[in-house]
Order: C-alpha cells, then structure tokens, then sequence
C-alpha cells in the first residue's frame, strides 16, 4: 500500500469532476458521462484492491501525511490518510454504490438538460465523500464534512427552477450548519487540550481526558471528554438526520432519484455513523455520551419509521426508512456495539440504494408519478424492477438469510445485552420499530406492484406535465442502464450478510480501528452463542423480531390489499394521531413558526440597533459627524483678524494669572 495508491483513490473522481463540470459541454454528454464513471470505477477496483491488501494479505494500516499545509503553534494542518480496516471497507460501499448510480444516471438523466453538471456534481460528492472517510485528521474530516455537504446542496437543488427545491437545499443547507457548530466546537475541544488536530494524539490522551472538569460556570462543572462527545455527535445529528435535526432529509427528495441513492444511503448521512465509530477511542471513556447517543438514536428509530406508514410518496416513504434505519445505527453505536454499527450501515447501504433506484425505475415507467395512491399492479408491466424492489424491501425488514437479517438481529441482540442507562428504553423502541419497517415497507410494495391498477387517470391528468420525460401511456420497463444496477444492488442486499457476519462481527476483522472497553464489549457477549450464517438464521425464526417483522408484512397484506376500506376506516378512527404523523410531530411547524421567526426577528434588531444605530449610526457616521461638527466649531474661531486673535491671548492670560492666583 504506497501513497500514490491511495491518492489516486480520491483524485480521479475530482479530476473527472472538473473535466465534466468545465468542459462538460465541448466534450459532450457521452463523454462527461464515460470519464466519470471510469474514474470511479477504477477508484472502485483500487478500493477493492485495498481492502484485499488489509483484509485477506494481512497488509498493517497505512497512517501518514500526504502534504502538510502549516504548522501553528505546534498544531499541524495537514492532508493525510488513515487507511485501516474501517476505511477499507468503506472505501468499498461508498464507490460501489457511487459506481451504480454513475451508471444508473445515464438512463434516469438522459434527456435532463444539466446532464453533465449532474455527473460533475455526483463525481465531486465522490471524492468529497472519501476524502472524509480516508483523514487521519480532524483537520480533513472537518473538510470533507463540509464538502458533501456543500456538494449536497448543489444536487438537492439540482433542479433550480423549482420553489420547492430550493427550498428544500437551503433547509438541507441551514438544518447542517447547526450540526456543525457543534462539531467545530468538538474539534476545537480536541485541539485545546490534546494541542494537535492528529486521531492518534486525541486517541492516546483519552483515558487521562476522562477525568478532566471543564467549568462552564463558577459553581458548575462538566466532564470535559463528555462535552467534546457530545459536540461531536450534535455534528452527526446534522449529518446522520437524528432527531430533531432531521427535518431536512424527507425534504431532500426535492433532488433527482439518484442522489437520493448516493447521499441518503451510502455517503452522506453515514459519515456520522463513522465518524462516531472512528472516535469509539473518545466515546468509550464517556458513558453518559454513550448514553446520550443511546437515547436519541432510539426515538429516531421509532418514530420517524411511524411517519413512513402515512405517507404517499414513493421516495419519501423510503427517505423515513432510512431516518430510521439510521436511528438503528446510532443506537449500536450507543451500546457500543460499533462493528454491529458499520456492518448494518454496509448491509443497508446496498439494500436501500436498491430501493431508491427501484422507486425511480417506478417513476421512470409511471412518467415521473411518484404518488402510490396512483399505481398498482405494476409487477407484470415492470417484472426486473419489482422482483429486486422485493429483495430488496425483504432485507431491510430483516427476512432470515437477507443481508438486512444479519446485521438488524445482530444489533437488536447487541441492545438486549447492554446495561448502559437507556438501553431498555432503546431495546423496547428497535424491537417496536420492527413492526413498524415492516408494516411501512410492504404498504409501499402492494400499493406499487401489486393489487387494482389505478394508473390510468393518473397518467391522463400528467399527459402534459413539463417534467414527464414520457407521454403518458401504459408503465414500461426501464431501459437496462437502469435495470443492471438495480441487479448489481441486489446480489449483496442477499449474500453479504451471509457472507460477512462472522469476520466482522464476531472475527476480529475490523481489528485495532474500533475500540471498545471489555466492560462494553455486548458484542463479545453475542459471540459465545454464535454458530455460523446458517444457526443464526435458523434462531432469528424462533426470536421476536422475525414474528413482529412477519406481522408488520401481513397487517400490510391485508390492509392494502384484502380490505383497503378498513384502512380509510382507521384513519377515520385514529384521526388524531394521524394529524399528528402527516404533519410530522410539527417540527417544520416550529422551525417555520417560532424558531425562523424568532431567528429574523433577532437578526433584524442586530441589524437595525446594533449595525445601522450603534456602528454605522453612532460609531461610524456619528464619529464622523463629531469631527465635522469640532471643524466648523473651530473654524468659526479662526476669523484672520489680528485684533480677534489679540484679544483671545488676553482672555487666555488672564484666566492663566487667575489660575495661579487662585493656587496662592
């Protein structure tokens, strides 16, 4: 493993980046398209060759500086890698998945006019993405943050002649920057008291950081490793969409399919994941940030799933799934099961990419319909993309030997073993969230493929939509630039579970990348009864999870299919918790009536009072006004009569001679 490799990784998606999005219209569509997706491609295979370097030859971990930017104060700022058996095998997912769209955009973006900006763009988050993943810095973790972020507000705004895009980006843009405070002020954390922004130094002074009391008033004072966790998990809250800093993924949606596949289920909204993982070192030696983390990726897991049952639109259903699937992370993360964390968060990023292709291979052969109410019985118009929609939606319900299976169980188990304060109220919400990912996912699977077509005058109302790329008519398969990803997705939403369970979780694969204290170790716990893929499938039949995931698919079978009347009857019934779920617990209701105002309100008075009245007002227009005022006063005393000055030398000495007389 040599630098150059590893620099190639990243850089031929940003070269290809640039070479689309600068010369994007002189060398052409099938040009932008074709350098991009080589460069990831072939960043793909350089992964892969990386990860059997780590993996399968024992190769050690590469950690060193590419290039070194300045030294301040002894502090280093610095490009540099950490490439370890945790990098490795996200290295692996992020290009992957990042390859399937690449390739899967051809067929979604063919008559988009931003074709090539689309491919500068998905090629730019790319690097952006593993840049984050490789640092061995907070330096450069800090950059590739707030580059996907950036990235990901271009293409949640891809389309910006739409209100409703824009937006969504700004929500998407501002709800991130309230993450991010709190992730500077961890990294600022680290560097106060560790003096260097380098993993391994934070890594090292942890143990003795435990101790420390940060005051944060006379009388009070608080764990100082504790408050630099938590402001760094307040960053993940942003960019992993935990509650409440949620609100801006649903809306994301806004965006083209395929960045709904690249930033909502493999890159962006995991690196929180990761990065909480990569500083298990930090987490491990604060039990109430554990906690902390325990408790928010529960509520989120639970109820942000309940919001998919209400909801109508293909793509959104799926953006709740993946809230909640990422509460399901944070909870392991929480228990410190952190390798339980990573793999669910691979497992997943192949089966929810999955979805979210197949939902825009449903919009493709619905002429851009995204609404459920108006499809049905699409299974025989388009065969390829419902069979791997249902493999897909059988793992992520966590069907026995599904990829999803592996890595639900095994986290739901994870929880059970845990004692932290928070882990019963966290078993309790994963456990009810099985139920509900199940009752949402197979609500989308009937209304979609299966039952009474009800696309006829859906497809008549939208004959002249200015989006449609189609003109109405019968659904139609996708064409296979779309299919074969689709393919491609589904092979490991089967097999990687099976595959991998046993070296991730219970093998010692991720090695020295994840810590986890032996008094923590619930996932050691879960190895002693551990006999293979095979026995833990068998035994996931008999567990919990399996009947309440068995009656989430048939409470669903037989309220969308069998007896859709009962279905208008409980929300007739339930009509007061439906409000509460169709408007989202009200959380846009406060951000956009209480907390929005309330911020222009402030920032209005600090306009008006503090810059227009006290600095231009008083500072610097009323300094100004002073120095001419003080001009013309003394001007007034400078007449150029000699007799004028004569007599004003006579005042001056007399009241001098009164002065000293008076001191006499």
């Amino acid at each position: 493993m040599t630098p150059n490799l590893l620099i190639a990784i990243p850089l031929l998606p940003l070269l290809a980046a640039l070479l689309a999005g600068l010369a994007g219209r002189r060398i052409g569509r099938a040009a932008s398209a074709g350098v991009t997706i080589l460069a990831v491609g072939t960043a793909c295979a350089l992964s892969l060759y990386v990860a059997k370097l780590v993996y399968l030859d024992g190769v050690p971990a590469w950690d060193g500086t590419v290039y070194q930017w300045l030294v301040t104060d002894g502090v280093r700022m610095q490009v540099g890698f950490l490439v370890d058996r945790l990098t490795a095998l996200m290295m692996v997912v992020v290009t992957f998945v990042s390859f399937c769209v690449h390739v899967y955009t051809i067929g979604y973006m063919r008559e988009d006019d931003g074709f090539q900006r689309f491919f500068s763009y998905i090629s730019l988050f790319t690097f952006a993405m593993l840049m984050l993943v490789m640092s061995n810095n907070f330096m450069q973790l800090f950059f590739g943050w707030e580059a996907v972020g950036v990235v990901s507000y271009l293409l949640i705004g891809f389309w910006y002649t739409r209100p409703s895009a824009i937006h969504a980006n700004l929500k998407a843009f501002l709800v991130n920057r309230v993450g991010d405070f709190g992730f500077v002020l961890g990294i600022a954390g680290v560097a106060y008291f560790t003096h260097s922004l380098d993993y391994k130094d934070a890594f090292a002074i942890a143990p003795s950081l435990a101790g420390v009391q940060f005051p944060l008033t006379a009388g009070t004072a608080v764990s100082a490793l504790t408050l630099i966790c938590i402001c760094l998990f307040v960053g993940a809250m942003g960019k992993s969409a935990q509650m409440p800093l949620h609100v801006w993924l649903p809306d994301s949606m806004e965006g083209p399919t395929p960045i709904s596949a690249l930033i909502h289920a493999a890159t962006m909204v995991t690196a929180g994941i990761f990065m909480v993982a990569r500083m298990s070192p930090l987490f491990e030696f604060s039990e109430a940030a554990l906690s902390f983390v325990l408790v928010i990726g529960a509520t989120t897991a639970f109820f942000m799933g309940l919001l998919g049952v209400v909801n109508n639109d293909i793509k959104r259903v799926i953006a709740y799934s993946t809230l909640s699937q990422l509460g399901y992370m944070t909870v392991a993360l929480g228990a410190s099961a952190y390798s339980v964390a990573i793999f669910h968060l691979m497992t997943h990023a192949f089966f929810k990419a999955l979805l979210f292709l197949a939902a825009g291979s449903v919009i493709i052969g619905m002429h851009h319909e995204q609404d459920m109410r108006k499809m049905g019985g699409l299974a025989k118009y388009m065969p390829v993309t419902a069979v791997t929609c249902w493999i897909g939606s059988l793992a992520l319900i966590g069907t026995p030997f599904f990829s999803g299976f592996y890595s639900k169980d095994a986290l739901i188990e994870a929880v059970g073993e845990s004692h932290r304060w928070g882990a019963t109220y966290a078993y309790y919400c994963v456990l009810g969230g099985v139920f509900v990912t199940a009752l949402y996912t197979f609500r989308l699977i009937f209304m979609t493929f299966h039952g009474k077509e009800r696309f006829a005058q859906a497809h008549d109302d939208h004959a002249h939509d200015d989006h449609a790329h189609g003109h109405g008519g019968t659904p139609h398969e996708s064409p296979w630039v779309v299919t074969a990803p689709l393919v491609a997705l589904a092979i490991p939403s089967v097999v990687i579970g099976y595959l991998t369970i046993g070296p991730l979780l219970f093998g010692g694969a991720f090695g020295s990348s994840i810590f986890v204290s032996e008094a923590n170790d619930v996932v050691a716990v879960l190895g002693h009864e551990y006999h293979g893929p095979v026995a833990f499938a068998l035994h996931g039949l008999t567990a919990w999870p399996f009947w309440l995931a068995l009656a989430g698919v048939a409470t669903a079978w037989y309220l969308y299919l069998v007896n859709p009347r009962l279905t208008e009857r409980l929300a007739a019934g339930l009509s007061a918790v439906r409000t509460v779920l169709v408007n989202k617990y009200y959380f846009d209701w406060v951000n956009e009536k209480l907390v929005a105002p309330l911020a222009r309100l402030i920032g209005k008075l600090l306009w008006k009072g503090g810059d227009q009245l006290l600095i231009d007002g008083a500072l610097v227009n009323g300094s100004a006004k002073l120095v001419g005022w003080v001009a013309v006063t003394g001007r007034r005393i400078q007449t150029g009569y000699l007799y004028t000055y004569a007599f004003w030398m006579v005042i001056g000495l007399a009241v001098l001679l009164g002065w000293f007389l008076v001191r006499a």
